[in-house]
């Protein structure tokens, strides 16, 4: 089986230590045309998170007295965890957790941002490379963009989660494009287009409804490019191959669900209010069973629901692991949506201020552009 499972020449790729392949005289003549729309629409969508004309991080907030999301929002303080806490307290632990959510995207962009430029370095055709560095460069914006609202709230990030940073390890460090591409921007960024969308939804900074929105113009594009190579791979895999990507799907699903936003993940923020993060955990598992969990994916802005959307639109889900999903969502209902996904309306909107303020015109309607 070939490991690097490449059904499509625009998807080729080379050793990661045989930089010699990418200086061969052939390759520069074979360029796909598949990514020159997505790729020539990057102007349209740019924004400086340096640039107070774009996003002002100096906008103020109240941390000590103001939700900066509201408190039905959170997990914890539906259950006896939230009994343990004064008003106060609440406002606190609900705002130190949402530090805790932005230094998780935090992460991730870090990590889109080095698996991008990593597959600049192994991607043979010259147009797939160039998508990928407009990625890395877009990355690298919402890098520096999350970490200053980080900044500005907080003052410093907090480590990644064991379960989000081993998953950021594995696909960064992987030499197989199937991996990288199944992993970021499927898995990863039909997660974070969730969270875009719940924070730009529910979020009652302002602050943080732009950031979101801004990220959300550029995410809309990334999530493209893994869907190409969904259209051109999924349909030519042998049963073999198609079950390696399924059954790894579901698995890196199972681990996010279980783990990205436990207790055992943040050990630091109960230790701060004084609570046992086992005890914390003991609270969410007997609060949130499956069925509540169901209950709670029926939200359009659910992260988990947005990702089985993701997977199951590009293919990836069939009826051996179907079970593993329904268990959380109406699978049926899920199929017979249309492709579009619950953050495109907003990153559109966020597209047309763009072109606006940017006096960018483009021959593509900003919904031709997200949603394609």
């Amino acid at each position: 089986m070939d490991t690097n499972i490449t059904k499509d020449p625009a998807y080729d790729a080379a050793d990661p230590h045989d930089f010699p392949a990418m200086l061969e005289v052939e390759r520069y003549g074979r360029r796909s045309t598949a990514f020159d729309k997505i790729i020539s629409a990057t102007h349209d969508h740019f924004w400086d998170p340096l640039d107070k004309k774009y996003i002002d991080f100096d906008a103020p907030w109240d941390m000590e007295n103001a939700y900066l999301i509201p408190p039905k929002m959170s997990l914890e303080l539906q259950t006896a965890i939230g009994d343990k806490l004064t008003e106060k307290q609440k406002i606190k632990f609900m705002n130190t957790g949402v530090l805790f959510s932005m230094s998780s995207i935090l992460h991730g962009e870090q990590g889109a941002l080095a698996l991008s430029a990593s597959l600049c370095h192994i991607l043979k055709d010259p147009g797939a490379q160039e998508y990928a560095a407009n990625q890395t460069r877009e990355e690298a914006r919402h890098v520096t963009a999350f970490a200053a609202y980080i900044k500005a709230r907080w003052g410093k990030p907090v480590p990644v989660g064991p379960a989000l940073g081993n998953l950021l390890t594995e696909m960064v460090l992987s030499p197989f494009v199937w991996k990288k591409l199944v992993g970021m921007q499927m898995l990863v960024e039909g997660l974070a287009m969730g969270a875009f969308a719940t924070f730009y939804t529910y979020a009652e900074d302002p602050l943080l409804k732009r950031l979101c929105q801004l990220v959300m113009t550029d995410e809309a594009f990334h999530h493209k490019f893994g869907k190409i190579w969904a259209d051109r791979t999924i349909p030519k895999l042998s049963e073999d191959e198609r079950n390696k990507i399924e059954d790894w799907a579901a698995q890196v699903f199972m681990g996010l669900l279980r783990n990205i936003g436990s207790p055992e993940q943040k050990k630091w923020l109960y230790a701060e209010f004084g609570l046992d993060w086992q005890w914390a955990q003991g609270a969410m598992m007997e609060a949130f069973t499956d069925a509540k969990l169901r209950e709670r994916m029926k939200d359009s802005t659910s992260i988990f629901r947005v990702l089985i959307k993701t997977l199951l639109k590009a293919g990836i889900i069939t009826d051996r692991t179907r079970a593993t999903y329904a268990a959380y969502v109406d699978m049926a209902e899920l199929h017979s949506e249309s492709d579009r996904m619950i953050g495109d309306d907003i990153a559109e909107e966020g597209i047309k201020y763009l072109m606006t303020l940017n006096g960018g015109k483009s021959l593509l309607t900003p919904s031709a552009l997200a949603a394609e």
